[in-house]
C-alpha cells in the first residue's frame, strides 16, 4: 500500500493529501476484544474492495481454515505469514471489518467491508476523512494474547522489523 502510493505520487503528488509520512498503526481494545491494523497508504475504492476482499470472502475462508489442522492454525496466527494473509485473520477473529478510502478520492467515497468468513460479506459507502485502510479483527474467545500489549509488541517486532514503515 505504501509503495504503491509512493510510486503513484511521483506523478501525482496530491495523492499524499498533505501527509507524506507513511506508517502502520496497531492498536487493541480489550473491552471490545478488537485488534486494529491501520495504514495511511494508497487505500482502496469500492471496486477494489469488492474485487480483492469480496473474492476472498466468496472463495471459502471457512473451507480454507477447516483444511488446516488445529496445530497448523495455532502456528499460523499471524496475518500474512503463509501467503494468504487476509484469510489468516479468521483464524483468530470471528469477524473482520475494513474501512478504507483510496488516496485522491473524496472523504464520502470511503468503503466499509465486513465478513464473518463464511462466504458472505457486506459492503457499504462511508465517509472516511483520511486515506488508507483500517482492518479490525473482532477476536474469538481464547485469543486473549492479541489483547496483551507486550505480546502484540513482540509479534510486531518479530514479524515487522523488515518493513520500511514505522509500526
Amino acid at each position: 500500500a505504501a509503495d504503491k502510493l509512493r510510486f503513484r505520487a511521483l506523478s501525482q503528488p496530491d495523492l499524499y493529501e498533505g501527509d507524506g509520512e507513511l506508517r502502520v498503526r496497531v492498536s487493541f481494545d480489550k473491552d471490545n476484544r478488537t485488534l486494529t491494523i491501520a495504514d495511511n497508504g494508497i487505500g482502496m475504492n469500492r471496486e477494489e474492495v469488492i474485487d480483492h476482499l469480496g473474492t476472498i470472502a466468496k472463495s471459502g475462508t471457512k473451507a480454507f481454515l477447516e483444511s488446516m489442522g488445529s496445530d497448523q492454525a495455532k502456528d499460523s496466527q499471524l496475518i500474512g505469514q503463509f501467503g494468504v494473509g487476509f484469510y489468516s485473520a479468521f483464524i483468530v477473529a470471528d469477524k473482520v471489518t475494513v474501512r478504507t478510502r483510496a488516496a485522491g478520492d473524496k472523504p464520502e467515497n470511503g468503503v466499509f467491508w465486513e465478513s464473518a468468513g463464511e462466504g458472505e460479506y457486506t459492503v457499504a459507502d462511508i465517509t472516511k476523512a483520511d486515506r488508507g485502510t483500517e482492518i479490525t479483527l473482532h477476536l474469538r474467545e481464547g485469543e486473549d494474547d492479541f489483547l496483551n500489549d507486550w505480546r502484540v509488541r513482540s509479534i510486531i517486532s518479530k514479524y515487522s522489523d523488515h518493513i520500511a514503515l514505522p509500526v
